[in-house]
């Protein structure tokens, strides 16, 4: 795949922020005159819409089937939306990815590792992933309260532990773990510290 743009993941467990500083970040880069796409996973596409009907009841699949699902929403997020944008030379960022399906199927008993690998067979390498790290309360905190929503079945405070453990565990010369405790704009400034490895005239 000819690739003349940027990839950038952001990942963490539920509440962490990512599609805030998702947000935030793409304003600063089209400021600066850059071309920006922002998505996310699940997508919105055929698989990725029963894998959001999994929020409702998660144990209507078998972990397999569920894994399935995730592998076969992302290949059809490369085809169609990443490969395109990154050959066309724009700075892509992904609300997760599939460091995402290997700490969440991870959980469930998949090997991590594993996970990776078969997604690395198709899916582009994220030139920078942001690890946004908070503990799971705050994370759960952040979800009920501050959206006013009730946790789905990937938000479960206990599977979120087993989650973030996994996050914690991946390693990776592209991944930048940044604490996410702190309010909006605070943890803007860390990931611009870091994407400015990507960007020299953002330094």
């Amino acid at each position: 795949m000819e690739r003349k743009g940027l990839l950038i993941a952001f990942e963490g467990i539920d509440g962490t922020g990512k599609t805030t500083q998702i947000e935030l970040l793409a304003e600063v880069l089209r400021q600066r005159g850059l071309s920006v796409l922002t998505t996310r996973e699940p997508t919105d596409g055929q698989y990725g819409r029963k894998i959001r009907e999994l929020y409702k009841n998660r144990k209507s699949v078998t972990p397999e089937e569920e894994l399935t699902l995730f592998l076969d929403d992302r290949r059809e997020h490369v085809a169609q939306v990443i490969a395109p944008a990154l050959a066309g030379g724009q700075v892509v960022l992904t609300d997760r990815y599939y460091y995402s399906t290997a700490a969440y199927q991870g959980a469930t008993g998949h090997d991590p590792q594993k996970i990776i690998a078969a997604n690395e067979l198709f899916a582009p390498v994220p030139d920078m992933v942001i690890m946004l790290d908070v503990p799971v309360s705050l994370g759960v905190h952040r979800v009920q309260k501050l959206r006013g929503e009730i946790l789905n079945d990937f938000e479960q405070e206990g599977p979120l532990a087993r989650v973030a453990r996994i996050f914690a565990e991946l390693k990776g010369s592209n991944i930048r773990r940044i604490d996410g405790t702190g309010g909006a704009r605070t943890v803007h400034a860390l990931v611009m510290e870091n994407v400015a490895e990507l960007f020299p005239a953002l330094r």
